[in-house]
């Protein structure tokens, strides 16, 4: 899109072509009325608030597309009249309980109608019986909707549940006078909203989803409220802490907001979690699992001081990635002082694939972001299991092919009913485990430059193809010659009489051929369709940008070093940009900062949020409390390479990393002292944690904390990479390490509102085909352990491969792998 100027309301600002007129408007401090349009989606034109005039015309800016030269007047003598008939509408029958309405003091219909100046009402109907429905973390008032149809368009297409839609309200017809008497478009609008409520697309009054909340958070009124919310607090009386979610690697954007827990209690307390909706979207773990903060805790000097003498004494720190840059860095600065060995596993596995992807690609770190991903037209997913293990990543998808018109290519051996039913025109691809190089061998077969593609690798790839013959059904049209009777006259009786006559007409007829194809044994080792090349033809039509994402079934291969060097590959001699999906809060940040050994054994351990023989840990199970993300300043380093400032929400009372590191001879007052000291060697900047920007502007840039400098390095001139063993596969009696919706770690588990059950998850499909019930009692064993664990049903996956969860510790599934994320068990009930 080129760069073109149009004019509104006499002003003339730069936008891009094509652009929609409302959001041309925002990004320039321009109002325009609109209740029903969100900036990531589609145009709905249900409230029709947003009219214009377009160069002498009337229309909607939500749906209008920006052209050099165009003139825009956002209020005329008539916009007003429609505009306050609109508001005027919406009121009809509209309860007044506004005092005790969740969404009173942030309500857009109050916003609107005081803005509108809506003073009287002109227009009545009779009501209909609007009862409430209660849909488990969510509750749906009928009365108080105003059916803009904003929780259908992002449930559709930000989130891609596609769970709510429009239903019959039942009501009655509006007078025919109405028709004449008022303003077009308010009647149009009238006349819709009065036939429609939200209902649920599978027909029940059970809400089956992946219960982010999406729905609630955009609703501009009061109709969609989260449950555990209702009548909790007034909005005016919350205060906004702007942080970053701590759960998964997508450093989402949130707001926690706090007031004191009651009147006895004058400590805060997290009421909900707020985002901004039309830049950035929310899962379920993210908006509900927020009260996973170490409470009540004082400092316990003995406590501290055992902890001091655990450090003097240990020569090994194990820790996880749910912790900020900072402490990060204190504990590189604790290793370049004391020499400890620093033992991040999954860290390390990331930390490993980064650096044997440079090698080829000349980049620290991966060319691209989700945001790219979203306005992609083109992708493909390798080796992640996108739903759960980063939802925006999954969301980033999802817009691209519902906003953007995209199509894609799903690769991964788990079945996944959520992800095959976001678009027709994804085409999922269950291939076997530890198969994953040869998807990556494919993309570099179907898309890679041959002429500048190594000449060894393009030789090996010319060696899966070779051409077959196959029987094909054609139809063809064959002339057929029919005798028909038909009433001609003769001339010489001058009387009609009936005569046979000739006739011929062409009809399709079936015909089989034989014809020479390519057979690529690519697609028969990843188990592909037969209609795969044909599908991915129609795919292909019409698109000029592509993104790879890439995840952590790659980095813990066996082979995770070749895998690396293919995605190099793929990025440097194709157009597809990469993205590669973090494991953890901030593994991209821990892989940066720290220097990190394999996990050997070790005299004496300190462990921090994971066990060690003295055990640092904001879940209150350890030696030593220490607060949660949701008590500390810092930064975390997201998957879009950004360095994200987050804020205390909830008071700590306790001792912090920074405090051990102090009495042991590193010197900072506060934690994000060490903010400015980040490595600039490894592209942090150097700037303090109290200059770090933490919004986005109307345009919808995002101005939080600073992007990662992507830091050069010399690649090398060995481009080889290995041959796949098409021998290497796990077939049978699977299981994966994956969490379900909602969960990723111990904290998720902690939490009040994320009521996912502890256990190992089969699919209803699984189940049926099996003696095993949903409650029942395992022993689950592997080459590498055995636990005994509880069946949980899940209707989120399909198959028969059993997903293994992480996010309860205390079942320690995790002694069942080896590395790779797949694994052969045999499972027994007990």
């Amino acid at each position: 899109m080129s760069n073109i100027t149009i004019n509104i309301d006499g002003k003339e600002i730069q936008t891009q072509e094509g652009e929609f007129v409302l959001n041309a408007a925002r990004a320039n401090d321009i109002f325009i009325p609109a209740i029903c349009y969100l900036s990531r989606c589609s145009p709905t034109l249900a409230c029709r608030i947003c009219l214009v005039e377009v160069d002498g015309k009337q229309a909607y800016a939500c749906n209008a597309k920006s052209k050099d030269g165009m003139s825009i007047t956002t209020s005329t003598e008539n916009i007003e009249k429609e505009r306050r008939a609109i508001m005027e509408v919406y009121d009809v029958n509209h309860p007044l309980q506004c005092g005790v309405c969740d969404q009173s003091g942030e309500c857009e219909l109050q916003n609107y109608t005081l803005e509108m100046g809506v003073d009287s009402q002109s227009y009545t109907v009779k009501d209909v019986d609007r009862s409430s429905h209660d849909w488990g973390h969510l509750h749906y008032d009928p009365g108080l909707c105003i059916v803009c149809e904003r929780c259908v368009t992002a449930c559709k297409d930000m989130i891609g549940d596609n769970s709510l839609t429009t239903i019959a309200r039942g009501s009655d017809p509006l007078e025919a006078v109405y028709k004449e008497e008022m303003p077009k478009d308010a009647y149009a609008m009238w006349n819709k909203l009065n036939k429609s409520v939200i209902g649920l697309t599978n027909g029940t009054d059970v809400l089956d989803c992946t219960s982010c909340g999406e729905c609630a958070s955009v609703c501009p009124v009061g109709a969609l409220v989260d449950t555990e919310f209702m009548y909790k607090s007034n909005a005016w009386e919350l205060k906004q802490v702007p942080a970053t979610c701590g759960h998964c690697s997508a450093g989402c954007q949130i707001s926690y907001e706090t007031k004191h827990t009651s009147v006895d209690n004058p400590e805060d307390k997290i009421y909900r979690v707020m985002n901004e909706w039309n830049y950035v979207s929310l899962c379920g773990a993210g908006r509900y699992g927020y009260d996973y903060q170490n409470a009540d805790v004082a400092k316990d000097e003995t406590a501290f001081n055992n902890a001091v003498e655990a450090f003097k004494k240990a020569d090994t720190i194990k820790f996880t990635s749910t912790i900020t840059n900072e402490e990060a860095l204190i504990l590189e600065k604790l290793k370049e002082k004391f020499g400890y060995k620093l033992v991040n596993n999954e860290a390390k596995s990331f930390q490993t694939f980064l650096a044997n992807y440079a090698t080829l690609s000349g980049t620290r770190l991966y060319s691209s972001d989700l945001k790219e991903v979203a306005n992609s037209n083109f992708i493909v997913s390798i080796g992640a299991a996108l739903k759960t293990d980063n939802p925006n990543a999954r969301y980033a998808l999802n817009n691209s092919l519902t906003v953007n018109k995209g199509a894609g290519l799903y690769f991964h051996p788990v079945n996944d009913p959520i992800i095959n039913g976001l678009s027709k025109n994804l085409m999922s691809i269950a291939h076997k485990p530890l198969q994953e190089e040869a998807a990556l061998y494919l993309l570099l077969d179907l898309f890679a430059d041959k002429e500048a593609l190594p000449s060894d690798i393009v030789d090996y790839l010319a060696s899966f193809h070779s051409t077959k013959t196959i029987t094909v059904e054609e139809t063809v049209k064959e002339k057929v010659i029919e005798i028909v009777k038909e009433m001609k006259l003769n001339e010489e009786t001058g009387l009609e009489e009936e005569v046979e006559v000739e006739k011929s007409k062409m009809v399709p007829k079936k015909v089989s051929k034989e014809v020479e194809v390519d057979d690529n044994r690519l697609l028969s080792l990843l188990g592909a369709e037969d209609s795969f090349t044909e599908t991915l033809e129609k795919f292909l039509k019409k698109k000029e940008t592509f993104s790879l994402m890439v995840g952590a079934d790659l980095y813990n291969h066996p082979n995770a070093k070749n895998c690396a060097r293919l995605v190099a590959l793929i990025e440097k001699y194709s157009a597809f940009k990469i993205v590669m999906i973090p494991t953890l809060t901030n593994t991209l940040g821990v892989s940066l900062i720290n220097t990190l050994s394999d996990d050997e054994a070790s005299s004496y351990s300190i462990g921090y949020n994971i066990k060690g023989d003295f055990t640092l840990s904001a879940l209150g199970d350890g030696d030593l409390d220490m607060p949660a993300i949701n008590q500390q300043e810092g930064t975390l380093t997201s998957i879009n390479k950004r360095v994200n400032p987050t804020n205390v929400a909830i008071g700590y009372g306790g001792y912090v990393l920074n405090d051990i590191a102090n009495a042991l001879g590193l010197n900072a007052e506060l934690t994000v002292d060490y903010t400015k000291e980040l490595p600039t060697s490894k592209g942090f900047k150097a700037e303090s944690f109290d200059d770090l920007p933490n919004h986005y502007t109307n345009a919808g840039v995002e101005m939080r904390g600073y992007e990662l400098k992507n830091m050069g390095r010399k690649s090398s001139t060995d481009e080889s990479v290995s041959k796949i063993d098409e021998e290497l596969a796990l077939n049978e009696n699977l299981i994966y390490f994956a969490n379900p919706v909602r969960q990723f770690s111990e904290f998720t588990n902690k939490t009040t509102d994320l009521d996912e059950v502890s256990g190992i998850y089969m699919s209803e499909e699984f189940l049926s085909n099996s003696e095993l019930n949903a409650g029942d009692s395992v022993r689950v064993k592997s080459d590498n352990g055995e636990v005994t664990a509880t069946i949980v049903s899940d209707n989120k996956i399909a198959g028969d491969i059993v997903l293994i969860p992480s996010f309860d510790s205390k079942l320690n599934l995790e002694a069942l792998f080896s590395g790779y994320r797949f694994a052969t068990a045999s499972i027994e009930k007990v």
